[in-house]
């Protein structure tokens, strides 16, 4: 049995580190968002954001965007062309998707200010990115209704995460002591 924690022990380093890290994420994350009642229609600030960025954006290609509160759930309505195209729920604020990519990243270390700094510019980028897929969404959603679950359920799920992926390769490949190790050889 020794000789299998030794043999695999990189490996279960990882997922230490990367299902400690995202579970205490996903806590600090609940945490917050246990601070708004669903109940009383109450939705979290950086969903509010997420909603009010995106209209701000689509208002760049229609001045007849803006987000308006959704009385009967916990989201935002977003408005493109003065039409109701979409609502904005706790899920599409990318933070779930953030908190994943954080802990991959955790799990295959690097130096400590590489990690912090290709942490903090991934989930920049992420956030910014999200918003733009929030835009195409909705503008897409708007001249092609029909599409609408494609759209939404396949399309831009693989952009978002797409881009999450490349940013792993980039972080294993180029910044991670694994590389460092394979690149010495």
């Amino acid at each position: 049995m020794g000789n299998y924690i030794v043999q695999y022990k990189p490996f279960l380093l990882f997922l230490g580190k990367f299902f400690l890290s995202y579970l205490l994420l996903t806590f600090v994350y609940e945490t917050y968002l246990n601070q708004f009642d669903s109940k009383q229609m109450e939705v979290d600030a950086i969903t509010t954001s997420v909603a009010h960025q995106s209209a701000t954006v689509l208002s760049w290609f229609d001045s007849q965007s803006y987000t308006a509160i959704n009385l009967r759930e916990p989201s935002v309505k977003l408005f493109y062309k003065n039409k109701y195209v979409s609502r904005i729920i706790e899920g599409c604020n990318a933070v779930s998707v953030i908190i994943l990519f954080i802990a991959f990243v955790v799990a295959f270390s690097g130096k400590l200010k590489n990690t912090f700094v290709f942490i903090i510019l991934g989930t920049v980028l992420i956030y910014v990115l999200n918003i733009f897929r929030i835009v195409i969404l909705c503008m897409a959603m708007f001249h092609f209704p029909e599409y609408q679950s494609f759209l939404h359920g396949v399309v831009f799920p693989l952009f978002i995460y797409g881009v999450v992926f490349i940013l792993w390769i980039i972080w294993v490949n180029k910044y991670s002591f694994y590389a460092t190790k394979t690149v010495a050889k």
